[in-house]
């Protein structure tokens, strides 16, 4: 082995561990950010942390081409759209039979607010799932995640008036299930 060789061998190396540590550095501050975005996106929960980890294996191969075109957070959001399409389809060619969701576990009567919480996270993830794809996407961006809609349109690759439509759209769906569910309850 050649001097030069091993130089290389070294800078390699140097370069993987710093590419490890920024990959840590990613996982501890966008850990709950990637699983929020990917129950919204429509994966069960029972998936969430499998899909995840293909969302930070994605991030572990593709950091070093992170060109900081968009913020961090918005890449990572694409990575998410991509990775929770592809689960979405595999599990509907799988067709599992299983339960909607994790059976709850008994909480304490001090814990009303987090019961009232997880309810609202349910019926959010009910009415998300109604809606295509497309739809889901969008409103997922501008009204929980909050990015400006030229953000939304940029990372979606559509223009900013089918955006703004797909958003309007899946909004009035999204008040009318949500209406449909307050008159169920009363009833």
């Amino acid at each position: 082995m050649t001097a030069g060789t091993s130089l290389l061998a070294a800078v390699s190396l140097e370069a993987r561990a710093t590419t490890q540590v920024s990959v840590q550095e990613v996982i501890r501050a966008h850990g709950p950010y990637v699983g929020r975005s990917l129950r919204y996106l429509g994966v069960a929960e029972a998936d969430l942390d499998d899909v995840a980890q293909e969302v930070f294996l994605v991030v572990h191969r593709r950091l070093a081409d992170f060109e900081g075109r968009s913020t961090l957070r918005t890449w990572l959001y694409g990575i998410c759209l991509k990775v929770a399409s592809s689960h979405r389809r595999r599990v509907e060619r799988r067709r599992e039979e299983g339960l909607a969701e994790a059976p709850e576990e008994p909480v304490s009567g001090g814990q009303q607010s987090a019961l009232e919480r997880a309810e609202a996270r349910r019926r959010m993830q009910q009415v998300l799932t109604d809606l295509d794809d497309e739809q889901r996407e969008v409103f997922v961006l501008y009204e929980i995640e909050r990015l400006p809609m030229k953000d939304v349109a940029e990372l979606l690759e559509c223009p900013l008036q089918t955006a703004y439509y797909r958003h309007q759209t899946a909004r009035k769906k999204v008040i009318a299930a949500y209406q449909r569910m307050t008159a169920e309850e009363e009833l």
